[in-house]
Parts: structure tokens; C-alpha cells; sequence
């Protein structure tokens, strides 16, 4: 494998020198075909590079993006399928949801009620710092209104578990950031659609029930089922057939549906009452889904280390797609948009780290805290808004924001990482002045 990444590195050279050629000679098709080739050759070759190995799926995200820019059309259909169809989007995205929650336990949950005064802090933080700064930059740059409100919808989403990676690589309080998580995740399908009402109202229609119940679909469900997963590692018989019953009653359930109850439903009930019954229906198919998952993972033991890169596909596809549709108004406000991204990172690193200094955590939860107000769920804020129908406008600032939160997000945790195991060793040295000095 490590030869194959190198051929690649030289692959991406020759390619880069190409991509050159052709820009001096404003040759349009191969300027395309030399940027991808040589995108999708270095996320492959920088492997090869030891120090660089951490960025491999910032690569993949940045060739995605370089794929959706250089050949739009290429991926917004296949055949007469639009790959930006609503079910798709929701689909993938709760693909992408399951195999991060299959990194989670209900352990994770459980620390809720131990870490107390940090959770609080952590939730009041990410839900006030980042919408906040997210409106600012809005009103600041005159973005046209759909872009704006993704911004703001950005802001808005709960952090993700690449938050959770950042700490653990910076060697901060882990237990405090998979706590916030799981917290934020908990509070995202009220606090989201709250937010998007107070801030982005005058920029596009927000219907807070709707919001809420896309946010239930897309985050709480497919975690739901992994963490039913999670559970019958170490259930009991008792509670394995307790299981086994509530299965055997969603299928049920499902089938009923299948066979004419919703077409029932549909004349006989109001909207908010259909609207939860459909939630109803997908946590009815989470269950299914995460016994399913159980039973396959009995035959396959090491499948749970292979879905963080389930997860990854589905990141890189919605990427592209999102950066095809939104292809023209990037080439209009790209530059600028990435600039907004980079500030509203930034600020959610600052503030997040310094608020949490000033109200009393330790140096450690106070980095826990950067990572955990700066780095948000660009998937959550990506199905969003292909739920919506607004992939390629709302859509766009996840897409932009992604690469950028991996990259700054990876720098950060490898410098505190650096920074925290020299402390010790200052520590050392001014303990053994004072020795020398008694």
C-alpha cells in the first residue's frame, strides 16, 4: 500500500505540473481534468508523508469539493436520477449519523450527571457563541439571504464526534467532550429549529416543527439505533427478548403501514399527528435496523472499526454533491465564504476556550470546550438543507466549512498535544530550581 501511495504522490506532481501548463495556456478542459486528477491523486499519496497522514480525509474532502467544481453536472444526476433527491440525502446523511453513533455508548450518557458544572457550560456555549457569531458575520457580509441562512443554520447544529478525535489527540478532558456531545446531540432538535426561527427567520421560511422533526430523522434516530447495538453487547437474556418483542412489534407496525394504515392515516388525522407518526415509523425502523446490525456484527467482530469510514463515504458524497449544486454561486462568493468559515471557526476556538477559563475550568476542559464550540455537525447542517430542497444555496457553508473545521481542527489538538507534554517537563525544571534554592 505504501508504494501505491507514493506512485500517487508522484502522480499528484506531474499532475500539479500539468494543472500549471494548462492554467498559463487557459486550456479549460485540461485545466479540470489536471485539477482532479491531481486532487484525488495527493488525498491517496499523502499518506505516504508520516507528518501529513492525519489530513488523508481533509483530502478526500478537498477532492471532493474540486470534483463537484470541475465537473458539476457529472455528479447531480445519474441518468435520469437526481443525486440531490430528498430521500437520498436523508438517507446517507442517517448513514453517516449511524456510524458515528456507533463510536458512542450509553455510557457516554452517563456522564451527563457527573460532569456537571462543564456539560452546563458546554451547552450554554455552543448554543449561544457559534449562532451568535454566525448572525454577525450575516449582517457583516452581505450574503444573499439562503447562503446567509446556512451560515446561521451552521451555527446552529450541535457538535460533531470529530470534536471528540480533536480532544483525544490533544490530550484534553475526553470525558467532558463526549459528554457536551451527547448533551448538544440531546438538545439539537429543539434548541436548532429555535435558533434558525430567531435568526434566519427573515431570510427563509422556518417551520419549527418541521425543523424539529427532520433533526429527530436525521441525528437522533440513526444514533438511536447504534446505541441499540451498544446495548445487546451486554444485555441480559431477559432484556434481549424484551428486544426481540419490541421488534417483532415495529415490524408489525411497519408492515401495517405497507399494507394501507398510513394511506389511513394520511385522510384521518392532522399534520402535526401525521408528522409524528412518521417519527414514530423511523424510530420503528431504527430498532429494526440496530438488532439487525447486532446480528450482523455476531458473525463479523471487527465491523464497528469499519464504519467511521461509512461515515467518511457519506461526508464526501454529500460534499460533492453540494458543491456541484452550489457550483455557480461558489464561483460568485467562494473565497469569501471560506474567509466567513475561518473567522466563525476561529471564534468558536477563542471564545469557547477563553469563556470556559473565565468561569473556572481547568486549562484541559477549557481546550475541551474550543473543540467542542468551534467544531460543528456539517452533516446534521448538510441534511438539513437537503431536506429542504436547498442543497446548493443553505447546503453551502457546511461544504465550505468541513475541509477548513478538519484541517484547523487537526493543527490545534497536534499543538496542544505538544504544548501539554512539555508542561510537565517545565514543571520538573521549576521544582528542581526551588529544591537547589532551599
Amino acid at each position: 500500500m505504501l508504494i501505491i501511495r507514493k506512485i500517487c504522490l508522484l502522480l499528484a506532481g506531474i499532475g500539479f505540473a500539468f494543472l500549471l501548463f494548462a492554467w498559463l495556456t487557459n486550456a479549460g478542459d485540461l485545466i479540470a481534468a489536471a485539477a482532479l486528477g491531481t486532487a484525488v491523486a495527493c488525498a491517496i499519496g499523502i499518506g505516504a508523508i508520516p507528518f501529513l497522514q492525519g489530513y488523508q480525509y481533509t483530502a478526500w474532502i478537498v477532492a471532493a469539493v474540486v470534483a463537484g467544481m470541475t465537473y458539476p453536472e457529472s455528479f447531480l444526476h445519474a441518468g435520469d436520477f437526481d443525486l440531490r433527491n430528498k430521500w437520498l440525502i436523508l438517507i446517507v446523511v442517517q448513514f453517516v449519523m449511524f456510524g458515528m453513533g456507533i463510536q458512542m455508548s450509553l455510557r457516554d450518557f452517563s456522564e451527563l450527571a457527573t460532569s456537571g458544572k462543564g456539560v452546563l457550560i458546554g451547552l450554554c456555549s455552543h448554543f449561544t457563541i457559534m449562532p451568535l457569531t454566525g448572525f454577525a458575520l450575516t449582517k457583516i457580509f452581505h450574503f444573499d439571504p439562503e447562503i446567509a441562512a446556512g451560515i446561521i443554520l451552521l451555527g446552529s447544529c450541535s457538535s460533531g464526534l470529530a470534536s471528540n478525535v480533536m480532544v483525544f489527540i490533544a490530550r484534553a478532558n475526553l470525558v467532558l467532550s463526549v459528554a457536551v456531545t451527547a448533551m448538544t446531540t440531546l438538545a439539537a432538535p429543539f434548541l436548532t429549529p429555535f435558533l434558525m426561527k430567531m435568526l434566519a427567520g427573515t431570510l427563509i421560511h422556518i417551520r419549527f416543527l418541521d425543523m424539529m422533526m427532520e433533526i429527530i430523522k436525521i441525528v437522533i434516530v440513526p444514533i438511536g439505533a447504534a446505541l441499540i447495538h451498544d446495548f445487546l453487547k451486554t444485555a441480559t437474556s431477559r432484556a434481549r427478548r424484551n428486544v426481540y418483542g419490541l421488534a417483532f412489534a415495529c415490524l408489525a407496525w411497519l408492515g401495517a403501514l405497507t399494507l394501507g394504515l398510513w394511506a389511513w392515516f394520511a385522510q384521518a388525522v392532522s399534520e402535526p399527528v401525521l408528522q409524528s407518526l412518521e417519527v414514530l415509523s423511523f424510530f420503528a425502523g431504527a430498532v429494526l435496523v440496530g438488532l439487525g446490525y447486532h446480528l450482523i456484527t455476531l458473525s463479523f467482530k471487527n465491523l464497528d472499526k469499519h464504519m467511521p469510514y461509512v461515515s467518511m463515504f457519506g461526508i464526501i458524497y454529500f460534499t460533492t454533491v453540494t458543491t456541484a449544486a452550489g457550483r455557480d454561486n461558489l464561483m460568485q462568493v467562494g473565497f469569501l465564504l471560506f474567509f466567513v468559515s475561518v473567522v466563525h471557526n476561529s471564534a468558536g476556538y477563542f471564545f469557547g476556550y477563553w469563556l470556559s477559563r473565565l468561569l473556572g475550568l481547568d486549562k484541559a476542559s477549557a481546550r475541551t470546550m474550543a473543540f467542542e464550540v468551534g467544531l460543528q455537525n456539517g452533516g446534521m447542517a448538510s441534511g438539513l438543507a437537503g431536506t429542504m430542497g436547498k442543497l446548493g444555496t443553505v447546503g453551502l457553508a457546511a461544504a465550505v466549512f468541513s475541509p477548513w473545521m478538519n484541517i484547523s481542527g487537526s493543527i490545534l489538538a497536534n499543538y496542544w498535544r505538544r504544548k501539554t507534554n512539555s508542561e510537565p517537563e517545565k514543571e520538573t525544571e521549576i521544582e528542581g530550581i526551588k529544591e537547589q534554592s532551599m
